[in-house]
């Protein structure tokens, strides 16, 4: 068995994995997924740390373990050429100090939404709610697409044997507004925000969420609730601060999903439909038959708003191309360490 160690890298918290894998694992990455252990387990506060060694080192000696053979770090923000400046962090982070100070075989750093596509292949059934079953082509491309801070995308290629994963800053392409209310969604955050363009990422995603309830709000369309008034708010007047003490977005799904506040209601019901729009959006230019797995930590929290139908129908609302979309399988991943595994999968081929 090879002891691998994997990361997952962020601004607030890290979280370290011990794991082992056999030494002759199958040829496919179901198979070498099948064989991996987990054996410890447990989260730091970055900013308790200046930096990763430190965290490695008081990691492994809780774990009571050897130096493992290899790790894989998933780092929240760009990595290039094996290094990466944290965007929340004094961090700088290099694969070849890492080695040398941490005395492991092989380290390598990769995006965090690049471990998610890797990551994907560890998950089971359980893992996993299907939107749409398809029809699934072996050796197809697969996409990945997830809403959370911001919007990660990526997609799957099958090399040899094995998937290469390549990451995207899709999210950062133009948001496309396709009817009045988005028009106006648009003019708004342009206004607002005094910018020049609008990313898809300032709308799917959790400051998305809030984006769009501001702008209900002050388009009164709904008459807002005083609880959920005082905590967007606070969030407003906390501007600037990295850690806020309140989660507007997390308030406003949750009011929805008990349908007990209508503009919530409604900033949700925009929210899945341009969701599903961005997906389509993506999939019409992959055609990833493999599959397109729906990652990050909003969709599972609002399961009942994905499943309703408005994602399904703005997915697959591309005109002629509707039934292209109409056969590509969609997963929502439900497990929130599909990085981890990611990571560990990626170590292992090292």
């Amino acid at each position: 068995m090879t002891l691998l160690l994997a990361g997952d890298i962020g601004g607030t918290k890290t979280i370290l994995r011990l794991s082992e894998i056999a030494d002759s694992p199958g040829i496919s990455e179901t198979s070498e997924a099948q064989t991996l252990r987990n054996i410890y387990e447990e989260t730091f506060h970055s900013q308790d740390f200046p930096d990763l060694v430190p965290i490695v080192q008081q990691f492994l000696v809780k774990a009571k373990s050897a130096t493992p053979q290899k790790a894989c770090f998933a780092i929240a923000g760009p990595v290039v050429h094996n290094t990466a400046k944290l965007t929340n962090l004094a961090w700088y982070l290099d694969s070849e100090r890492l080695q040398q100070e941490l005395g492991i075989g092989s380290v390598s750093l990769i995006n965090d939404f690049a471990a998610v596509g890797y990551g994907i292949f560890g998950l089971n059934s359980k893992h996993l709610v299907t939107l749409q079953p398809g029809k699934p082509k072996h050796d197809a491309p697969i996409a990945i697409i997830g809403a959370g801070t911001g919007l990660g995308q990526g997609f799957l290629i099958k090399q040899g044997e094995h998937y290469q994963v390549f990451p995207s800053e899709g999210g950062h392409a133009d948001f496309a507004a396709r009817n009045e209310l988005e028009f106006r969604l648009m003019k708004y955050l342009l206004d607002k925000h005094d910018i020049q363009r609008v990313s898809v990422e300032r709308v799917v995603s959790g400051m998305g969420i809030i984006s769009i309830y501001q702008f209900l709000r002050d388009q009164k369309v709904a008459v807002e609730s005083p609880d959920i008034a005082h905590i967007v708010r606070t969030w407003e007047q906390e501007a600037g601060k990295f850690e806020k003490s309140v989660d507007p977005a997390a308030t406003i799904g949750t009011a929805a999903l008990q349908k007990r506040d209508r503009l919530s209601e409604q900033t949700m019901q925009l929210f899945v439909e341009i969701y599903g729009a961005e997906a389509g959006n993506l999939a019409i230019k992959l055609l990833p038959y493999g599959g397109l797995y729906i990652a990050g930590g909003i969709a599972p929290k609002i399961l009942p708003l994905m499943q309703e139908g408005s994602f399904l129908l703005n997915f697959t609302q591309k005109g002629r191309m509707r039934s292209l979309l109409e056969e590509i399988p969609i997963y929502i991943i439900l497990n929130q360490q599909v990085g981890l595994i990611g990571a560990a999968l990626y170590a292992s081929r090292l």
